[in-house]
């Protein structure tokens, strides 16, 4: 093995660990120790590869995402038919929601850098390239030009809908009910170009009719 391969297992062992301690014991809970420790290496090691605990929870997020719009993607396959690609996405929401681990992660480690005054620009681009991507896809839904939104706009709203916390707490309807209700009203109010029932290039004013000139008009009989 390569010193290139060997660091690069090295990295991934160290991502898969800070993922099963992240989810376990939170963003505050853990700690640089405990990641390198569950994953067989010393600290050093991960510091060879990583610069702090947020750099490594950052890269876990940034991977998690971009596997988010993969996986949507995938399960689509070449569909373009909206009640199908609605469906799917309602449901791939439901499945994601269900687990709170991520949207927590990100709000804890956003809310850690603002305390620290390390939030930059790094964590304000985060999700950026996961809801354009997503948004791409449901351009799909719209005829061109008619989205209601621009696609980071639009994959926004359905990445909020499916990891927003709360929703993984509660009682009532489900994050995948809720993205499958903002997708088909957005789908029958923006899906179809809206036309008037008579366009100007199809009116054709009838013909007047003329009198001969010097003819007097009839008069009625009484």
């Amino acid at each position: 093995m390569s010193r290139q391969e060997s660091r690069a297992l090295t990295r991934a062992k160290l991502l898969a660990s800070a993922r099963v301690v992240v989810a376990r014991e939170g963003y505050e809970g853990a700690s640089v120790d405990r990641i390198a420790e569950d994953a067989g290496f010393s600290k050093g090691a991960f510091y060879s590869n990583f610069n702090s605990k947020e750099d490594i929870v950052l890269e876990l997020l940034e991977t998690h995402s971009q596997q988010d719009v993969a996986e949507i993607g995938g399960i689509l396959g070449d569909s373009k038919d909206p009640i199908h690609m609605i469906e799917v996405i309602s449901r791939w929401s439901h499945e994601r929601s269900v687990d709170p681990t991520w949207g927590l992660l990100a709000l804890e480690l956003f809310r850690r850098a603002r305390r620290d005054e390390t939030f930059g620009e790094r964590h304000s681009n985060l999700f950026r390239r996961q809801w354009a991507g997503l948004g791409e896809i449901l351009l799909n839904l719209f005829p061109p030009g008619e989205a209601p939104a621009d696609p980071e706009t639009l994959g926004g709203i359905i990445m909020e809908l499916t990891y927003g916390a709360a929703s993984s707490y509660k009682a009532g309807p489900t994050a995948g009910e809720m993205v499958k209700l903002v997708l088909v009203s957005f789908h029958k109010a923006f899906g179809k170009k809206v036309r008037s029932s008579v366009s100007k290039d199809a009116v054709v004013q009838a013909p007047v009719k003329r009198r001969p000139t010097g003819a007097r008009p009839k008069r009625a009989a009484g």
